[in-house]
């Protein structure tokens, strides 16, 4: 049986992940994905690392939308009041 995995230590020292490990990580990530726990069905590893990459871009351009609106905001309000101060430090977050 060929596995791409070694079991040894890396060069760096460190340990690399096991199988059980992998296998638990697959599942946390199953649930939190929208598409994939929607489905409720079993999802191949690949299908996950890609659905998970899509819904990490996803959430990034979610957060850049989000920071134009809130830039756009505080153009619109008076810059001393509190909601500027709210606006501010959600921006800088």
């Amino acid at each position: 049986m060929s596995n791409r995995r070694s079991r040894q230590p890396s060069s760096s020292g460190s340990s690399r992940i096991s199988d059980d490990q992998i296998v638990d990580l697959l599942s946390k990530l199953r649930r939190i994905l929208p598409k994939i726990h929607d489905s409720g069905r079993s999802s191949k590893v690949s299908k996950v690392l890609q659905e998970t990459c899509n819904y990490i871009r996803s959430l990034h351009r979610e957060v850049d939308d989000l920071s134009e609106r809130l830039f756009q905001l505080l153009g619109t309000i008076d810059a001393d009041s509190p909601e500027a101060t709210i606006i501010r430090s959600l921006i800088l977050q």
